[in-house]
């Protein structure tokens, strides 16, 4: 009797120590997904204060602060709910954080490719500008990542800042609006200083944006190698502005400084930390040289403006970063850049003979296009 009380004893303390070790295991597997999924919902929200950071970034015109704020404003509420209605009805993606995510890249690849048109356009016109942008991203994505197979680009050097500057320039080449070669850009110190507080601040959060989709094991790798190359493309682009100017120009410096987190978005997590910081040393000195040589003869090869400078912190600078990537996944690379260039100037060319029927800007890169901007003298006037 007492051995058949001591075998149902047992029996019951080994099923008892089955189920504790069964539902342990389940709720630490639940709590790491979650947890995961937390700190990927703050990755996500850091991306969603950079897109208004970008705005700051492009504050340096002095007529056109209200502007660019606004524009900021409309294409995000255009790009990332299209994005998100396509991908969810069109090609049912699940409603989750990486969904969020990826729709807020679109978005923000639109306010960088934002800052080749401003001018060219009048400001509500980047609402249509904006619908017809979501297709091409979203093709480009596709191309990237379900038609080929291994590319490396986990921080979007070729998903948002290629596509970004070539989509642009997609669009000004089909408007041909030369008038905007003599738009006034004034700045002043007040102006530039916006730009060096958000240049400061996305320098900060751009790890967020490097790593934000990558797996959790990977994160800690990710920041390491970005804030290197960051901190390397903030000292070569220094030096060389010193070194070929004598002085710095602060508007060329605070765009260049984040040239590092632009190149070293393809091969975030595949490269180690000395890599890292001469992938970046590289991306600071091709930024300003693109600013210094490179802006002025496309210029003067096309007879348009890129008025915020993109192709030069965002253009050149993606596709020597997408370049880095070739010993990872071979020629699929090269492919992957190839159409990072040609896929966005197509359909910015067609996006642009499109807007191309709206009437002309009478004032370019100004305020006054849309704003009472003597709303606020009145009030002081009042008071």
């Amino acid at each position: 009797m007492k051995s058949k009380i001591k075998n149902k004893l047992v029996s019951k303390s080994i099923i008892f120590c089955l189920l504790f070790l069964f539902v342990a295991s389940t709720t630490t597997y639940a709590v790491e997904e979650s947890t995961a999924e937390l700190f990927q919902y703050h990755r996500g929200q850091d991306v969603f204060f950079m897109f208004m950071l970008v705005a700051f970034l492009m504050l340096f015109i002095k007529k056109f602060e209200w502007g660019v704020c606004l524009v900021t404003l409309l294409t995000l509420s255009v790009a990332f709910p299209l994005y998100v209605i396509i991908q969810r009805n069109l090609f049912d993606f699940s409603l989750g954080i990486e969904l969020i995510i990826t729709g807020i890249f679109c978005a923000i690849t639109l306010i960088i490719a934002a800052g080749v048109i401003f001018g060219h356009v009048k400001i509500w016109h980047f609402i249509p500008l904006g619908i017809l942008f979501v297709p091409g991203y979203i093709l480009n994505e596709w191309f990237l990542f379900s038609y080929l197979e291994g590319v490396a680009d986990s921080g979007g050097s070729i998903l948002v800042h290629m596509f970004a500057a070539y989509w642009g320039w997609g669009v000004i080449l089909a408007l041909q609006r030369r008038d905007v070669n003599q738009a006034e850009m004034n700045a002043t110190t007040h102006s530039i200083s916006f730009v060096w507080l958000a240049s400061m601040l996305l320098w900060v959060l751009w790890p967020s944006f490097t790593t934000s989709l990558l797996p959790t094991d990977l994160i800690i790798t990710g920041m390491t190698t970005t804030y290197l190359a960051l901190m390397a493309s903030t000292l070569t682009a220094f030096l060389v502005l010193k070194w070929i100017k004598g002085e710095l120009d602060p508007l060329i410096y605070t765009y260049a400084i984040l040239a590092g987190g632009v190149a070293i978005g393809s091969t975030v997590d595949l490269v180690g930390p000395g890599t890292a910081w001469l992938i970046g040393a590289a991306g600071g000195i091709i930024s300003v040289l693109c600013f210094l040589y490179l802006d002025d003869w496309l210029a003067n090869k096309t007879n348009l403006t890129d008025t915020m400078g993109v192709n030069n912190l965002h253009g050149i600078p993606g596709i020597f970063g997408g370049l880095m990537g070739i010993p990872f996944a071979g020629s699929v690379q090269i492919y992957a850049i190839a159409g990072g260039i040609i896929i966005p100037l197509v359909t910015g060319l067609i996006a642009g003979i499109i807007v191309k029927i709206f009437e002309k800007p009478q004032l370019l890169l100004d305020d006054a296009e849309i704003f009472d901007i003597n709303i606020d003298l009145e009030r002081t006037q009042q008071m």
